[in-house]
């Protein structure tokens, strides 16, 4: 069986709006389920390769940050 994430959430997501985008990701972290981790990864990969450098640079930061207070 031939299963490829990336399509199955670009096919889920594909007419949604910004409000709907913002839910989907909004629910699957408050949903806490280990299977929402590669759809959240997809989208997390689609806003990397649309960022410019200085927003990947913020998310780098952001994400350090974010570590660093989870961790402690």
């Amino acid at each position: 069986m031939d299963l490829n994430i990336r399509k199955a959430i670009y096919a889920n997501i594909s007419n949604n709006d910004q409000e709907q985008l913002e839910a989907t990701i909004i629910d699957a972290i408050n949903n806490g389920e280990e299977k929402m981790l590669p759809g959240l990864g997809v989208l997390f990969e689609l806003i990397w390769n649309h960022s410019d450098e200085n927003e990947k640079q913020e998310m780098i930061s952001s994400l350090e940050t974010g570590v660093r207070n989870d961790l402690s």
